[in-house]
C-alpha cells in the first residue's frame, strides 16, 4: 500500500472515484507476492501492480464494473483457464486478485499508520457474506472498519497474531485474507562518505527511512544528502540515543576510521538489528575483529558482521559498492522476515 499512496491522495484531492486491486493468492511463477496492490481510477490511472504487468488490462476492466456497481469481485487467472492464455500467464503462473472499491474508512486509518511509521494488519472478507468487507487493526489496539458486529472480536485477535500474508477461515462459509502492513525499514549509515550519498538514494527506493550519522558536519550535511530522512551530527554514542534500534534496522559502517565506526559497531552489535555491514578490506576487518575482541565480543558476535561490505560483484566505484551493500541488505532482509 505504501507505494501507492501518494497517487490515491491525489486522485482523492481531485474527488476521483478509485478502486483497488490485491493479490489475495498466487501459485507458481506469479511474479507479485500476496498483498501486492494496485488502484486505478474511473478514469484509467493507474498506480502499482498485481501481476508486473501480465494481468493488469483484465483486472482494470473488472474494477470498472466494481466502480460502476460498486460489487466487489474476486478474479482468478491461472494456467487452466483460457482466460489466462489471453492476459499473459500461459508462463505457469496463477493468481487469485479482489477487486474492490477503496474503503475510505480503512484507507484513512491506514494512511495515518503509515505516516506514523506503524505496524497494522488488515482482515478482508474474500469468500461468504460480506465480500471486500474489511478491518484494520493497529498494534496499538485501535481499529477501522468491520467484517460484521459478530466477527470483529475474532477478526482482531487474528490481526494481532498474523505475522505475515495468508488466508484463513473466521467461520465455515467466511473465509478472509491478513494482509500485513510493517513499519518501513530503516538504513543506518554511520559515515556522510561518497559511497552513503548513492547508497541513501538506493534506500530510498527500495522503501527504507534513511539515517545518516557523521559527527563532521561538512560529510553529513544536508547539502550532501538532501534525499536522506533524518540527519544526525553527533557521535556514535549520543547519536545513536537518537535512533531506535530494531529488527527492521540496518547499520552500514563506512568510516574506514575506528574512532567513529567501533563506537556503533559496539552499539549495533548489543542491539537486535537485521543487518550490521562494516566498510574494509580482509585485512581492515581482520584488525576490526582484533579491536571487538578486546572488547569482550566473542565470535558468534563478530561473525554478524558483513565484511567487506556488499555482495561480491566486483564493484569498484563508490555507487557500485553502494549497489552491491544495498543488494545484500535486501538479501539478508528477505531471509531474516520471509
Amino acid at each position: 500500500m505504501k507505494e501507492i499512496v501518494h497517487d490515491i491522495d491525489n486522485w482523492l484531492a481531485r474527488g476521483e472515484s478509485i478502486a483497488l486491486a490485491t493479490v489475495i493468492q498466487t501459485w507458481g511463477s506469479s511474479p507479485r507476492p500476496a498483498g501486492a496492490k494496485m488502484a486505478f481510477t474511473a478514469g484509467g490511472e493507474i498506480a502499482g501492480s498485481v501481476s508486473g504487468g501480465c494481468v493488469e488490462g483484465a483486472v482494470i476492466e473488472a474494477g470498472q464494473e466494481t466502480l460502476h456497481t460498486g460489487q466487489p469481485q474476486m478474479l482468478h487467472f491461472g494456467v487452466s483457464d483460457k482466460t489466462a492464455w489471453d492476459v499473459g500467464l500461459a508462463c505457469g503462473g496463477m493468481v487469485d486478485v479482489l477487486v474492490q472499491r477503496l474503503d475510505m474508512a480503512v484507507y484513512a486509518f491506514i494512511r495515518t499508520l503509515i505516516a506514523q511509521n506503524q505496524a497494522a494488519a488488515v482482515i478482508t472478507i474474500i469468500r461468504g457474506p460480506g465480500l471486500g468487507e474489511s478491518l484494520a487493526a493497529a498494534a496499538n489496539g485501535r481499529t477501522a472498519g468491520t467484517v460484521g458486529n459478530a466477527l470483529n472480536e475474532p477478526a482482531i485477535h487474528l490481526a494481532r497474531s498474523a505475522k505475515q500474508p495468508h488466508t484463513t477461515f473466521l467461520t465455515d462459509e467466511i473465509e478472509v485474507f491478513v494482509d500485513i502492513l510493517r513499519p518501513s525499514p530503516t538504513l543506518v549509515m554511520v559515515g556522510g562518505v561518497h559511497i552513503a550519498i548513492t547508497l541513501a538514494s538506493f534506500a530510498k527506493t527500495a522503501g527504507y527511512r534513511t539515517v545518516v550519522v557523521d559527527p563532521r558536519r561538512a560529510f553529513g550535511s544536508a547539502a550532501r544528502f538532501p534525499h536522506a530522512d533524518v540527519l544526525i551530527s553527533a557521535w556514535p554514542d549520543e547519536a545513536f540515543e537518537q535512533i531506535e534500534l530494531t529488527r527492521e534496522t540496518a547499520v552500514a559502517l563506512l568510516t574506514h576510521d575506528p574512532k567513529i565506526d567501533d563506537p556503533a559497531l559496539k552499539i549495533a552489535l548489543n542491539s537486535p538489528v537485521f543487518y550490521i555491514g562494516a566498510l574494509g578490506s580482509r585485512k581492515t576487518h581482520a584488525k576490526r575483529k582484533r579491536r571487538l575482541q578486546k572488547m569482550g565480543f566473542d565470535e558468534a558476535a563478530i561473525s554478524r558482521i558483513h565484511a567487506p561490505i556488499g555482495l561480491n560483484i566486483g564493484a569498484r566505484t563508490p555507487e557500485e559498492i553502494a549497489l552491491s551493500t544495498m543488494a545484500e541488505i535486501i538479501a539478508v532482509s528477505r531471509t531474516i522476515h520471509r
